[in-house]
């Protein structure tokens, strides 16, 4: 990455724009804050949970007397102990009035439904007694069938739940023909001159956080107070109303700093809801924290879909519509948004190409494995892979170079504001722009004729290019359009701007950070828009005592949401000093003009001294000389709610290396061109894609979660579960392209989940570009040396199939593929680079 100093800057008086070192830097890289495991309270109980081994099983006893009577226990509690008090954890996404979802209790009561689910609590003096103590619980467990595989739970042949009589929950169908967003998907497919059809697996991933979960209760007070590691503190509370029925006014959820979530942290847990339970029964304060293998076990899994879709086409390569029909793991219960991860991705397939027919369908299937839910990107990861996918399909069908069958389908620059076969209205775009950046910085012709002249001396290692061209829907989102998904909350957010007498500014956020910068972006924002110094601005927030409105931070959701949230109260601060401004000024309200934080008289020259805001913020404390009937108060709420979503874009282009005789690969390149709007902090930008990046990566080549055909997690330590290090990356070339977003005025769109959506198909697509001469037709992530290596033998086994580079297609010239035929029926572009970075 360049050094910051290095960088050009924008205008000093700007500090939107501006490359910033991250206020909260200090704290969090030394480890000199609270973060929830740290804090220690007077006579604090710690918990350790006892698990199911098992994935399904009737629960036919459990003794206690042992751990009860263990030096340090102070209660332990089942199941049966709690079953008339914790509720059924929350799910707030009901994708269809007729969905089927089981209870879901915080501790089993009779029957175990994955391995990991807890089935009693230990409370005791100090963690390593809970622990010791957990462990002399003993439970007989009697075997139930286990529903594991996902096509197999599907079709019922075991049930994951007997008393729900079906796997299935429910199915979600959006087809443009009924909505009037398009035309008949069925019609499409019967006309087309090719139609490509081809299933995905999107393997099950483990949001792995830095910090691992961990929750501390106090009941002690007036109120209830959790300090929990998570993104939702709103969110929590209300549901930790809602699930116990406590006034929510007697619920505080602080969330302090907060090492990471990806969504894994968007959640209300069944821990939570335990030590809740626990300190209420023992008027203590409690403190449970997970260790690693119980957040890889039992922390909410993302991701696992079976995916095929059937696209149409011309032979010209002109795409006609796309069938999407997915099946998607609930795994053994729903989260808080669990059924609704895969709707958010049905708006996505048609990605950034124009098609007049789409049709979608989903079914959420329940299996004994860990439940899933939101995870980095929640849908549209899924749905970038599977199109970006059957788009290098659709070119080797047609035997054509795969970037120009995108280039000849996508949405033009001049199309937009463009209405999408979902009927999403995508408001701004620049696909060529960044397409052509990402090909100048990658030397795309030259690494095509570099892969050639490899397959001509028949190389040992083969040269692989694949493509990434992506959008998403970032700025979660419009209340309205929430609504008509059935979620049962809407997407503004609050915020306040506080005048202190001193003249520094508090900003109060509802969009708790955990870890993407946002003491520093607001700052930013605030010092722009009342003119005072970034230094004077302090931003709080993860306090549902001092934030007592919000919607936290998840989607990308944050700045486009959130910091319009921010600017508008701080608009509003400076509607309230004007009044105050013109009297200390002896001039009307209508002839002062406000700019770098200070009123003006229009007119009245250069040379004026004017009155700043916080002189103004001084004269309001003391209140000693204010306009007849003005309040003395500067500060400002203001609640914003977005007329639509923010669509970022990108082209990511990935070369890779693949050793033909042992499976194994190496990345070459990598370069990213996204679009993101405006930025407020390159650096923080710069750091959230390279994060992104690594992440979807390690989807490619790396993670999955591995059940046995017992139900047990194998892949339940970083040993097995292969998270990527540092010396596992390589540098990143990384630009922008920029058409700001209208649905704010920062004209920002989002980047927190960009890396993450985009790089998963640029490389599998280069894996297969690679290996396709060898008759591999496609391999399953993650590309692992051993799944290269056998796709290589299987494919040599077989016939060979043509690629994409050097053969001709599946028909011969004219024809079409299936019987019977039918009918076919960089404007205010700013480039900016930034080369190399390590992630």
């Amino acid at each position: 990455m360049t050094a910051v100093d290095d960088r050009p800057q924008a205008e000093a008086a700007h500090e939107v724009g501006r490359d910033r070192r991250r206020k909260e830097d200090q704290r969090l890289i030394t480890g000199r804050t609270k973060w929830t495991d740290n804090l220690q309270l007077q006579g604090m109980l710690h918990l350790a949970m006892v698990r199911s081994p098992v994935a399904h099983a009737r629960i036919t006893g459990i003794d206690t007397s042992a751990a009860q009577e263990a030096q340090g226990v102070i209660a332990v509690l089942t199941g049966e102990d709690v079953k008339d008090l914790q509720g059924s954890l929350p799910c707030a996404w009901p994708i269809t009035e007729d969905q089927k979802a089981p209870d879901h209790p915080a501790i089993a009561v009779d029957r175990v439904a994955f391995s990991g689910e807890v089935v009693a609590v230990v409370a005791a003096r100090s963690a390593a007694a809970a622990r010791d103590a957990a462990e002399l619980v003993d439970v007989d467990y009697e075997d139930l069938p286990a529903a594991l595989e996902l096509k197999a739970a599907a079709a019922d042949e075991t049930l994951a739940h007997p008393d729900l009589g079906t796997n299935l929950s429910a199915t979600w169908v959006f087809d443009s023909a009924e909505a009037g967003t398009g035309s008949s998907v069925e019609d499409a497919i019967r006309d087309a001159e090719v139609v490509v059809e081809r299933e995905f697996r999107q393997q099950r991933l483990i949001p792995s956080f830095m910090e691992p979960r961990s929750t501390v209760v106090d009941p002690t007070g007036e109120q209830f107070v959790m300090w929990s590691a998570t993104q939702v503190p709103h969110i929590l509370r209300l549901m930790l109303a809602m699930t116990l029925g406590v006034d929510e006014s007697k619920v505080r959820v602080i969330a302090p700093d907060v090492g990471g979530g990806f969504g894994g942290k968007l959640q209300v847990t069944p821990e939570e809801i335990i030590t809740f339970l626990m300190a209420r029964k023992t008027g203590r304060p409690c403190k449970w924290t997970e260790t690693r293998s119980e957040s890889l076990l039992a922390a909410h899994h993302g991701r696992d879909q079976w995916q095929k879709l059937t696209l149409a086409a011309k032979k010209d390569g002109t795409v006609l519509g796309l069938k999407v029909e997915l099946l998607a793991d609930m795994g053994a219960y729903l989260g808080l948004v669990t059924p609704g991860v895969p709707i958010l991705g049905a708006f996505m397939f048609n990605s950034i190409y124009k098609f007049p027919a789409y049709h979608f369908s989903c079914t959420n299937v329940f299996t004994n494995k860990t439940w899933t839910d939101a995870y980095r990107g929640a849908g549209r990861p899924e749905a970038t892979f599977a199109i970006e996918r059957i788009m290098d399909e659709l070119a080797l069908e047609l035997g054509r170079d795969p970037m120009e069958v995108r280039e000849q389908n996508w949405i033009t620059h001049e199309e937009f504001p463009f209405t999408t076969v979902c009927g999403l209205e995508y408001d701004s775009g620049n696909y060529e722009a960044a397409t052509e950046r990402a090909k100048e910085l990658f030397g795309y012709d030259e690494l095509r004729a570099e892969q050639q002249r490899r397959r001509d001396s028949g190389d040992r290692v083969q040269l692989g290019l694949g493509i990434s061209t992506f959008t998403e829907m970032c700025g979660l989102a419009p209340s309205r359009v929430l609504g008509s998904l059935n979620y049962g909350a809407g997407g503004w957010e609050h915020a306040s701007v506080r005048m202190l007498p001193t003249g520094k500014v508090e900003v109060i956020t509802g969009s708790s950070a955990h870890g993407q910068g946002h003491e520093t972006a607001w700052s930013q924002i605030v010092a722009d828009q009342l003119g005072v110094p970034f230094e004077d601005v302090e931003v709080l927030h993860g306090d549902t005592q001092i934030s007592h409105k919000g919607l936290d931070t998840y989607g990308s959701r944050s700045l486009v949401v959130g910091g319009q949230a921010v600017i508008n109260a701080a608009k509003k601060v400076i509607e309230k000093a004007k009044p105050l401004a013109a009297y200390q000024l002896e001039a009307n309200v209508d002839d002062l003009e406000f700019s770098d934080g200070k009123f003006t008289v229009k007119g009245a020259g250069s040379d004026q001294e004017g009155i700043g805001l916080a002189g103004l913020a001084l004269a309001v404390f003391a209140a000693h000389d204010l306009p007849e009937g003005m309040e003395p108060s500067l500060d400002a709420d203001a609640t914003f709610d977005p007329v639509n979503f923010s669509f970022p874009h990108g082209t990511h282009l990935c070369a890779m290396e693949v050793d033909t005789e042992t499976g194994a690969t190496k990345m070459r390149s990598y370069v990213c061109v996204d679009d993101i709007g405006n930025v407020v902090n390159p650096l923080i930008v710069e750091g959230q894609v390279h994060g992104g990046l690594v992440q979807g990566i390690a989807q490619a080549l790396w993670e999955e979660a591995v059940y046995d055909e017992q139900g047990t997690l194998v892949s339940g330590s970083f040993v097995d579960y292969t998270l990527p290090t540092t010396a596992d990356t390589i540098n990143f070339v990384t630009d922008r392209t920029t058409s700001p977003a209208t649905s704010n005025d920062l004209g920002v769109k989002g980047v927190g989940e960009a890396g993450c959506i985009a790089s998963t198909p640029a490389v599998v697509n280069a894996v297969l570009d690679a290996i396709r001469q060898y008759g591999v037709k496609d391999i399953l992530m993650p590309c692992t040396p051993e799944r290269v290596w056998r796709a290589i033998q299987d494919g040599q086994a077989g016939a060979d199939t043509p690629t994409a580079e050097d053969a001709a297609g599946h028909f011969a010239q004219g024809e079409p593929n299936q019987d019977p035929p039918g009918p076919a029926g960089v404007t205010g572009t700013t480039t900016t680079t930034q080369e190399g970075g390590q992630a």
